[in-house]
């Protein structure tokens, strides 16, 4: 049986385990060499679309896209 007195690292910093893998996953992209780097860098990017709801129906979405250099 595991024992709950050790925290991961992590947690212990502080962190979300989603803040420390963004972190380390931006470590990594940075120390790739090109052409990988910016084959990665375009994957991090974002889509999404949002919708307001009026009278219990969906109003025209508008289209998000979000991304670090933005």
């Amino acid at each position: 049986m595991a024992s709950n007195a050790a925290a991961p690292f992590w947690r212990s910093a502080g962190m979300t385990y989603i803040t420390y893998s963004n972190l380390c996953a931006n470590l990594v992209r940075n120390c790739l060499k090109e052409p990988y780097k910016t084959e990665a860098l375009t994957r991090e990017k974002v889509h999404y679309t949002i919708s307001k709801w009026a009278d219990g129906k969906p109003q025209k979405p508008t289209i998000r896209s979000d991304s670090p250099e933005e």
